[in-house]
């Protein structure tokens, strides 16, 4: 596991987040594409009414075909931001609760629907949980925050693959497509997106720590 834990920290890259457009892996129920662990959803110069369909955990960034920036709001998740930000700024907006919600985005509006992942090799699990499987299963731990959080404190035995550099070097995780992987992030939104990655990419036995390395410190569990 420690010798996994130092070619993962070998990894860290930074990528170029392109956007473009189609569905994901040929799902055509879910908007946009995931690059450089970001959803890009297109913004067209189409109809003004929009409606995108995305998973709780995304973070969205638009591509707008005309350029320009735009203020994007979703009153009940109290969002209310230029897009796209600033290149000071994080370029995304984080989707962390599940429903319909309306949105504007400059003139247009329309619906956003939040899904939650569901998939029978996907389990979510509790601060509690996720260590009961770390001491009778002893799967593969990946954290896939930031190499600056991970260095602040981090489960014991995990490897770090941050989410941004998550899908480009998956397949030196082919070795464990049938075995036990535990992914956490901060608080389980980066965690879900890569969940997400390795089940499309056919991982049968993911895990994802649902409230994230924050539920784990929260209940007194050992970080190195």
């Amino acid at each position: 596991m420690k010798l996994l834990g130092m070619i993962l920290l070998g990894l860290l890259v930074v990528f170029p987040i392109a956007a473009s457009g189609g569905s994901e892996g040929g799902t055509t129920d879910i908007s946009g594409t995931i690059e450089g662990g970001l959803r890009v959803l297109e913004v067209d110069s189409g109809p003004d009414a929009l409606e995108y369909t995305i998973y709780r955990g995304d973070y969205v960034v638009f591509n707008f075909e005309d350029g320009g920036s735009y203020q994007f709001r979703v009153q009940d998740l109290e969002i209310d931001e230029t897009m796209p930000k600033p290149e000071t700024d994080k370029p995304y907006v984080k989707m962390k609760e599940s429903g319909d919600y309306k949105f504007t985005l400059g003139n247009k509006s329309g619906i956003l629907h939040v899904l939650e992942l569901e998939n029978p090799n996907y389990h979510e699990l509790k601060a509690a949980e996720a260590a009961e499987l770390i001491e009778n299963v002893n799967p593969l731990i990946l954290d896939v925050r930031t190499p600056d959080e991970y260095k602040a404190g981090h489960i014991p035995g995990a490897g770090l693959l941050p989410v941004q550099v998550f899908a480009e070097n998956m397949a030196k995780l082919e070795e464990y497509k049938e075995q036990d992987i535990l992914v956490y992030c901060a608080s389980g939104n980066r965690s879900t997106v890569a969940s997400k990655m390795l089940i499309d990419s056919g991982f049968s036995r993911v895990y994802n720590l649902r409230y994230g390395i924050g539920d784990w410190m929260r209940n007194n569990l050992p970080v190195e």
